[in-house]
């Protein structure tokens, strides 16, 4: 990875990328201007129609088609055998253009990334190929209504029954659940041990009878949540991913994926690009970015986003190294959840009162985005693990500092 280039010394440091990497950055910003429609303003991570799913399946195939969707991946899985470096400026380059998941961080970010951690090799050729092309998409059972960052306290129960387990219980806040072919799920499989040690994790194809998704509209009126509920569910034991109770192992090598994620960083630079643009533009007969205030804001938000950036390459280099970055994928997402919010701050006062009109409004300004955004940003330093908990893990196993009592 050439971002620590002749690492040692500062003057040895060269943060610049190889001219095969921008080769294939430009490769895929080609790919995008070729299949996005030039005034394509897609939400990448919103299903709430049946065209916006049909869109983002075929374009799923497509990148699956080319082996892009997993470029990190091994051949034999339909990857591309690339590093974690290409594997991280494809989600880059597609979070930026908003171009539409189809659960790619579920599927291809995390889940995937887990199996090759923790699956049997009948379990890879099983499930990472189908990945790789694009022909399904997974949702994550974590969460539940009483363990949201006591995750470790759910109470969804397995029950082994010969060659399967039997699932009861019920999960909550599991984004795009009710667009997803499979969940990778977590179940308590033995009560009556320290609560870490008796949680399995499990494949669950979503079309099982007793599964029922319910929707639960957010603030910005947006299908992205839903609830899960489990009645009797079979699953086949050759489902269960890294053997009986081992799942808080599997847990927390799939949050460490989770975020990693650089995509919410790619979204905050797009929204602070447009409202540069839109600050230079005139409105009422004068230019917002001749006012000193709102360039020092802008610019305040500019280096932001590149330290953001420079945070998730640092994760995806250590990868390529072999490393587990866990301190410092949970740096990055402390750090991205407060620029999610500090955009969307400058974003609504910059637009003033056309930054408070919905999506849809003719008046409102950038699509409605920024005002979304606002809504939702809120939430970042909740979603995929507080951010308490992860300065925990980063005083702990990133500083070495005592655990508290």
């Amino acid at each position: 990875m050439p971002l620590a280039r002749g690492a040692g010394t500062l003057s040895g440091m060269d943060f610049r990328f190889s001219p095969e990497t921008e080769a294939w950055r430009e490769e895929l910003r080609a790919f995008l201007r070729q299949e996005l429609p030039p005034d394509f303003e897609g939400d990448d991570d919103f299903f709430d129609n049946e065209e916006q799913v049909a869109f983002a399946k075929e374009f799923m195939k497509k990148l699956g088609a080319r082996r892009w969707l997993a470029p990190a991946w091994p051949v034999e899985y339909g990857g591309m055998g690339k590093t974690p470096i290409e594997q991280m400026i494809l989600n880059e380059e597609l979070a930026y253009h908003r171009a539409p998941h189809g659960g790619r961080l579920f599927t291809i970010g995390i889940t995937g990334p887990t199996i090759l951690v923790h699956g049997t090799e009948e379990q890879k050729r099983r499930w990472l190929p189908e990945m790789a092309r694009g022909e399904v998409w997974y949702c994550q059972g974590f969460s539940e209504p009483g363990s949201g960052s006591d995750l470790a306290s759910l109470q969804t129960r397995a029950v082994r029954d010969g060659d399967e387990y039997v699932i009861n219980g019920q999960k909550i806040w599991t984004s795009n659940a009710h667009v997803a072919d499979k969940m990778l799920l977590l179940a308590r499989t033995d009560p009556d041990v320290p609560k870490h040690r008796g949680i399995s994790a499990f494949i669950v194809d979503m079309r099982s009878p007793g599964i029922t998704v319910q929707g639960i509209p957010n603030i910005a009126y947006r299908r992205d949540f839903n609830q899960v509920f489990f009645e009797n569910v079979r699953v086949p034991a050759e489902n269960l991913l890294g053997g009986e109770n081992q799942g808080w192992y599997v847990a927390t090598t799939t949050l460490d994926f989770e975020r990693s994620n650089i995509a919410a960083i790619s979204g905050a630079r797009r929204t602070t690009h447009e409202l540069v643009r839109w600050a230079k533009e005139r409105h009422n007969g004068r230019r917002p970015f001749d006012d000193p205030k709102v360039r020092h804001a802008l610019a305040d938000l500019t280096v932001d986003c590149e330290v953001g950036r420079l945070l998730a390459y640092r994760v995806a280099w250590l990868q390529s190294k072999g490393e587990i970055p866990n301190a410092e994928a949970s740096m990055s997402k402390v750090f991205m959840a407060m620029l999610g919010i500090k955009v969307a701050n400058v974003g609504v006062n910059l637009l003033g009162p056309f930054g408070m009109l919905t999506p849809g409004s003719k008046w409102a300004k950038l699509r409605g985005r920024v005002l979304t955004s606002y809504l939702l940003s809120h939430a970042g330093p909740i979603g995929g693990g507080t951010s308490e908990i992860q300065k925990n893990i980063i005083a702990t196993r990133g500083l070495g500092l005592p655990r508290g009592d």
